[in-house]
């Protein structure tokens, strides 16, 4: 037998038997549609299915983050094609996800991992997501989602609690459910004290209340002199008596919703739905603005001013994070335009094989926007900088930051896609291209969008067309985004100098370098990589000791 540590996870259907017991046949193709869906997103997410039971499901997956990521998905795929049934037949699944040490046996999985993923699919919420401690520490920096807390929770047959955290899922709206923590049962009475005991017990209590009452009532028990004798009501008021420690409230522990907004490496097209604040120009409630709407482009927005903005109500208008549109108008009600748009939105996106499976969402209904979250976070303009001395051919393999699978799924669709196109890169290795934009302009505006949601904080543009417009090192590794406000190897008196010098290095490579007591030397407006870092070393050693370089062009970097 084979040991090894994954992530398991473990799902299943809310009231199957019950749906089954409705109309069987029915139930059964649905799931063989449902499970259609899981099993691609399952696949593609890098997964193995080791175990299926009826409505279950087992997988591993070597990595937490693809794992809940993958939930994720499943859920808000399944959710888009709940709403074409009544609440009472919709198909949700709970699904469960922990780290284990698990025993390999004829391709199956054995050991407390597994026990411990399909208890926490039983603490899920109808439709949600519920991960253990292990899970979420691994995934809180790595993914733009929010989790409640719901602390330690005795779960069957496993010894110690198992401290979980809910996925927080979004509502058709847009808005986050805050997951509600499943109450344990009532603790029986006292162990100890037998049950015919009870009787006895209150009997006592209640012929000693009576025994009081009547004392009082004929001693005629007065109040002492000067006391105030108003009625009760108003003795309260004036006089507010501070309550004994059994009579103050207890407040129960309750979800802690937690922001995770730290990005995490991705696939070219995975857009992982994320919370941002809403910015002032497309809040909630203001009137729809077509040139206003991130992620489409100019021809979709175009189409909203001329077709949307001026049509009969009801109407309503839905989006993807990779700009997958879908507007309908001269509905017989409000709910019936949020479904068309819904509906048209995402057949467009799962037939399309850049955002296939993308969720959709209402932008407006009628004229007034209810997106909840916002612009994206975007960076200054200009987004792309021509600079000859740095630019150069595009190749898949020397893209910044990006997993293998990342670059060969750029290299079979970026490469021949057709321009304008684009790519913007995350500071986490997650990216976004769009291709066959208007302009170079449009491309870029909407691979920073979508990247930006992705990413939670702004992207930057690495290429665009055939070329890579930004200084990839190649002779170091990228290891993330350089801004030396605020890198900590740097001396502190020394990062405003060392910004100021860079920004007015706007053409051809720079470098920096530090020396164990921080010192920075800088290698500016290099002819190429290797003259940069030489330049960044030669003027850190004359200044500290032992240098290394932390920064070529807008990169951290380390030793290939």
């Amino acid at each position: 037998m084979k040991r090894k540590i994954a992530a398991i996870f473990a799902a299943d259907i809310a009231g199957y038997s019950r749906l089954v017991a409705e109309d069987e046949e029915e139930t059964l193709r649905r799931l063989a549609a449902y499970r259609a869906v899981t099993d691609d997103f399952i696949a593609k997410a890098g997964g193995r299915i080791f175990n299926t039971a009826g409505d279950a499901v087992l997988a591993e997956f070597p990595s937490a983050v693809e794992a809940v990521r993958c939930a994720i998905d499943i859920q808000e795929s399944l959710r888009t094609r709940n709403m074409a049934y009544p609440p009472s037949r919709q198909m949700n699944f709970r699904i469960g996800i922990t780290i284990g040490d698990v025993v390999e046996r004829d391709g199956d999985l054995l050991g407390d991992g597994v026990n411990i993923a399909a208890r926490l699919e039983g603490l899920a919420e109808v439709g949600g997501i519920c991960i253990s401690r292990a899970v979420h520490e691994q995934v809180a920096n790595k993914l733009s989602v929010q989790f409640a807390d719901i602390g330690e929770q005795e779960v069957k047959n496993i010894p110690t609690p198992v401290h979980a955290y809910m996925v927080a899922m979004r509502r058709e709206d847009g808005t986050y459910a805050t997951p509600q923590v499943k109450k344990p049962p009532p603790k029986p009475a006292a162990a100890g004290a037998p049950s015919w005991m009870w009787p006895a017990v209150v009997l006592v209590v209640a012929l000693f209340a009576i025994g009081v009452a009547g004392f009082l009532y004929f001693t005629k028990l007065e109040l002492p002199a000067g006391r105030d004798t108003a009625p009760p009501e108003k003795m309260a008021a004036a006089s507010p008596v501070a309550p004994s420690p059994s009579q103050i409230p207890v407040a129960t522990s309750a979800p802690r919703l937690t922001a995770s907004p730290s990005p995490a490496p991705t696939s070219a097209n995975a857009v992982s739905p994320s919370p941002l604040s809403p910015s002032p120009s497309s809040a909630p409630g203001e009137k729809i603005v077509a040139q206003d709407v991130p992620f489409i482009g100019e021809r979709t927005r175009a189409n909203l001013a001329s077709e949307y903005v001026g049509g009969a109500d009801h109407k309503a208008f839905a989006l993807t994070t990779l700009g997958v549109p879908g507007f309908v108008v001269g509905q017989p009600s409000e709910e019936a335009a949020r479904n068309g748009a819904l509906e048209l939105c995402q057949k467009r996106a799962d037939s399309n094989p850049a955002g296939g499976g993308r969720h959709c969402e209402i932008y407006a209904i009628g004229n007034t926007v209810v997106y909840q979250h916002g612009k994206p976070p975007m960076p200054p303009q200009p987004w792309i900088r021509n600079d000859p001395p740095t630019e150069r051919p595009f190749a898949s393999k020397d893209m910044p930051l990006v997993r293998d699978q990342g670059k060969a799924r750029l290299d079979a669709m970026y490469v021949p896609a057709r321009k304008s196109r684009s790519i913007a890169l995350g500071p986490g290795g997650q990216f976004i291209f769009n291709s066959n934009g208007e302009s170079i302009d449009e491309s870029a505006r909407r691979a920073l969008e979508s990247c930006g949601v992705l990413a939670g904080v702004p992207c930057m543009i690495v290429a665009a067309d055939d070329n890579f417009v930004v200084p990839v090192p190649t002779i170091m590794k990228a290891t993330g985004f350089f801004h030396a406000a605020g890198n900590a190897s740097i001396i502190a008196d020394a990062r405003d100098d060392v910004t100021r010098r860079l920004n007015d290095a706007a053409s051809g490579w720079n470098a920096v370098a530090v020396g164990t007591q921080g010192r920075p030397g800088l290698g500016l407006k290099a002819a190429n990589e290797q003259n940069a870092v030489n330049e960044a070393l030669a003027n850190c050693a004359k200044r500290d000791t032992d240098c290394h370089v932390i920064a070529v062009g807008p990169f951290t970097v380390g030793p290939n």
